[in-house]
């Protein structure tokens, strides 16, 4: 019998567990200590609202998925057609394989080839590796066409401290802007933190929605920001590699299924370029051919 997600791989450290599956290569689940971590999903289901999912090679969406690179004119399928966007890359759907592992560590690769409006040849890799305090995962873009390749990275999983509901959780997003989006959660400015989407300093969620990108995170002395959300002494924090990575979407589930909207956790997701990118170049990275980019980020327990 065949899972939705595919084959199912895991790996463990102490007390943590990681399931990473052969659909798209992403998180399942994470527990530490028995609790979720990350909240994922059934073995039995697939995933849904990008959950565990790696987002290459783009993150978040691209208006009307139209963009032209080196003078060459592209149309996306369009994945998100309620809003006519082109959404969160080409390979969360793929085929990925594993290529290397250990118990408490291992690698998943894809190789994206050309198709509708791309035509970039792509070595994908994903580590997830577990330690005493938590998930480092690391993925890797290699270009293995014979053109300059765009490229942008996000990934979306959805943070938990054992709530019921969003609203009863603390949030802390140390950022000091946010992208200010039309309708269809395209980029149209930046505004300064402030009011209802100002999380510098820990506070409770209660009603607030949130599908926000922040940007100018602070930076601890490590070279990483930090998102935490908590509920008592149960905590879970995502980091990144701020020099990586310079946007954090933060969303509150509020456009889920009513089963599933505001329950089932806060999706921090860590980008290399904001929403569009494509179309404007804003933070796109540019791979020469035989080039890699790679960098990391990570999932922390508390409690």
């Amino acid at each position: 019998m065949t899972l939705p997600s595919g084959e199912q791989w895991t790996i463990r450290h102490s007390d943590h567990e990681v399931v990473v599956v052969q659909v798209g290569g992403g998180i399942r689940s994470y527990t530490s200590g028995g609790r979720p971590v990350l909240h994922g999903y059934a073995e039995d289901a697939k995933a849904d609202a990008g959950r565990g999912q790696l987002l290459m090679p783009w993150p978040n969406r691209v208006r009307d998925g139209t963009f032209t690179f080196e003078g060459r004119q592209e149309q996306l399928a369009l994945s998100e057609p309620a809003r006519s966007n082109a959404s969160h890359g080409l390979v969360r759907w793929a085929l990925w394989e594993l290529v290397d592992r250990s118990a408490d560590e291992l690698t998943v690769a894809c190789r994206l080839l050309p198709q509708q409006g791309w035509d970039w040849p792509l070595d994908l890799r994903v580590t997830y590796a577990l330690e005493d305090d938590g998930l480092t995962v690391t993925p890797s873009a290699t270009n293995i066409g014979t053109s300059v390749a765009p490229f942008g990275f996000g990934a979306h999983p959805y943070l938990t401290a054992g709530e019921q509901q969003v609203d009863e959780l603390t949030l802390q997003v140390p950022a000091g802007t946010v992208l200010d989006v039309d309708d269809r959660l395209i980029p149209t400015g930046t505004s300064p933190v402030s009011g209802v989407v100002d999380f510098r300093e820990p506070r409770p969620i209660e009603a607030t929605t949130l599908d926000h990108a922040y940007t100018d995170l602070r930076v601890d002395e490590d070279g990483r920001w930090r998102v935490t959300i908590s509920r008592g002494d149960t905590g879970t924090t995502l980091w990144a590699d701020a020099s990586a990575y310079p946007y954090a979407q933060v969303f509150t589930g509020d456009s889920l299924p009513p089963a599933k909207a505001r329950r089932t956790g806060v999706a921090v997701e860590p980008m290399s370029c904001p929403a569009n990118a494509l179309a404007t170049g804003e933070g796109l990275l540019r791979l020469d051919p035989g080039e890699t980019w790679s960098a990391s980020w990570g999932v922390l327990p508390k409690g």
